[in-house]
């Protein structure tokens, strides 16, 4: 039989280069190179040898010896940061240039400083300059807090070289001053969190150091920066427009000239603790929360100055659907109205803290049934005026209640007890000076059985009873056998149990400047080895 190609045949013949012993090329090779080669397993390459792929001699001797190098860098940091200990990743450096190569970030992104040998250690590193790799250009993250008690303006002198820091944490290192902390935030432009809680020495000077160079800063606590004031952060205001993370708590210096900036110039500010600025009026809440669309946590605790007009104020027509926790403690001019008003304005609260609120009635936590499911954390401590027929119906409303405190609420009696105790999701309850609750309101948190029937387990974490002086034993003694998950319960001033010496002998020394508190351990439990089976009771 004839072939239609009898040219290619013999051009094929003529240009083999095959030895003599190997077997001849199929007539169609040149042409029907993946029908002819089905099972060869470079035909899926689309190449007919290794000749053709290039390859230089370092690399192909390093695949050889290890085929994991074929992986890109990326998945190979990917593998890294799932090792827990820095030994192991100081071992992979170890291993080859490119496990160096990629291990060697995740090492230095946050250097270990926990105690004073490990920062000598960091610090020699950084300084070195003959190293192998520019470590002080690695660091992104520096906590100095566990050497809180000895680092000084000396101590970040070597991380001055270290200009890609984004996060700086020095909380409670009282020893800096504006000279140390600013030489380390100067040329710092990468910063996006700054911490320094505690460090009373700070002024103007370093905020205003701040402000020029750390242009995406997000995050800054100064708590107790009591010598910060308003020229400074107006500063900070007008140059770190990303700023989403505020704490000025006992910055006692600062008023509604500051905070307002704040509002107007930070439109992406999700969170704001103005706890114990004392200066801080109705001005600023109203500006914060009117412009803070993105808002999601406020914390005002102690700032007496505040009334219901900060919420009044607030524009009709909008809903501040982002706010989730609001801590109002101790705001002594708020009433029932502004209540009103921050749940027709705020829908979707899962915190709200209105303890020391004295002036609260029952028409507030009517109110706060409007909250649903959403209200999880609720605070009604020394809100006296409040009586059974609310908690009952906050209970009918707000099923979805972990924490709930009602402490010195002197009118509640069992019978808000007993509702309390049906939330499915409860974990704590404060009940502290609640002196008409009896047994009945212990045993129905326990969840105790009436009758043959079982009930399940109580899901309860923390209770305090301090001062409910109508407790007994056996009370309290089936709460601790029907709490599995009980790890702190509360009994200063119960009698009933501190009379017993059999049990006092598991207490403890009471904290530094208070009186009649005790750590127990639940004698059922003693003989566990493990501490989360140890209730404590105070």
């Amino acid at each position: 039989m004839s072939h239609p190609r009898q040219t290619a045949l013999q051009s094929s013949e003529t240009m083999s280069i095959s030895s003599s012993s190997s077997p001849e090329r199929a007539v169609y090779d040149d042409t029907d190179f993946f029908t002819a080669q089905r099972n060869d397993s470079q035909s899926s390459l689309g190449v007919a040898s290794l000749r053709d792929m290039t390859m230089s001699s370092s690399l192909e001797f390093e695949y050889r010896i290890s085929p994991v190098s074929r992986l890109p860098p990326e998945l190979l940091i990917y593998c890294f940061t799932k090792l827990s200990s820095s030994t192991d990743l100081k071992r992979c450096m170890l291993v080859s240039k490119t496990w160096s190569r990629n291990a060697v970030d995740l090492l230095w992104h946050r250097p270990l400083c926990s105690d004073w040998e490990k920062l000598e250690n960091v610090t020699h590193s950084i300084k070195e300059e003959s190293s192998y790799y520019p470590y002080y250009s690695l660091v992104k993250r520096l906590n100095l807090s566990n050497l809180s008690d000895k680092a000084n303006d000396g101590t970040l002198q070597p991380f001055t070289l270290c200009k890609r820091i984004e996060r700086l944490t020095l909380t409670g290192c009282a020893q800096l001053t504006d000279h140390g902390v600013g030489s380390i935030v100067m040329g710092s432009h990468s910063l996006l969190a700054l911490d320094i809680t505690g460090l009373d020495a700070i002024t103007d000077h370093t905020m205003a150091t701040v402000a020029e160079n750390c242009p995406r800063l997000q995050g800054l606590n100064i708590t107790d920066c009591s010598k910060v004031t308003d020229e400074s952060l107006a500063a900070i205001a007008q140059s770190c427009r990303h700023l989403k993370r505020l704490k000025l708590n006992n910055c006692t210096l600062i008023t509604d000239e500051s905070v307002t900036a704040v509002a107007r110039r930070c439109p992406a500010m999700l969170e704001i603790d103005l706890h114990n600025c004392r200066q801080i009026t109705d001005e600023s809440i109203t500006a914060l929360v009117s412009r803070g669309r993105h808002l999601r946590e406020l914390r005002v605790a102690h700032c007496n100055l505040i009334t219901d007009n900060a919420f009044l104020e607030l524009p009709t027509h909008l809903a501040f659907d982002s706010l989730r926790i609001l801590d109002l403690t101790a705001c002594h001019q708020l009433h029932d109205e502004a209540v009103e008003k921050i749940i027709e304005t705020s829908p979707r609260l899962r915190n709200l803290v209105l303890a020391k609120c004295r002036d609260i009635t029952d028409r507030s936590v009517y109110a706060i049934t409007r909250l649903g499911k959403n209200l999880h954390y609720i605070h009604l401590g020394h809100c006296a005026q409040i009586t059974d027929q609310a908690v009952c119906q906050l209970v009918s409303r707000c099923n979805r209640i972990r924490y709930i405190d009602l402490a010195c609420c002197h009118r509640l009696t069992d019978k808000s007890v007993k509702q309390l105790a049906t939330l499915p999701k409860l974990r704590r309850i404060g009940l502290v000076k609640c002196q008409a609750i009896t047994d009945q309101s212990i045993l129905a948190l326990a969840k105790a059985p009436e009758g043959p029937s079982k009930s399940p387990p109580s899901l309860l974490e923390r209770v305090h009873l301090s001062y409910c002086v109508h407790l007994t034993l056996p009370g309290i003694h089936a709460l601790l056998k029907r709490c599995p998950k009980l790890t702190h319960l509360s009994l200063t001033g119960v009698q009933a149990f501190f009379l017993r010496e059999d049990l006092t002998t598991f207490c403890r020394v009471p904290p530094e400047g208070k009186s009649h508190v005790s750590l127990f351990t639940s004698p059922q439990s003693h003989s566990s080895s493990t501490s989360k089976n140890h209730p404590s009771i105070h």
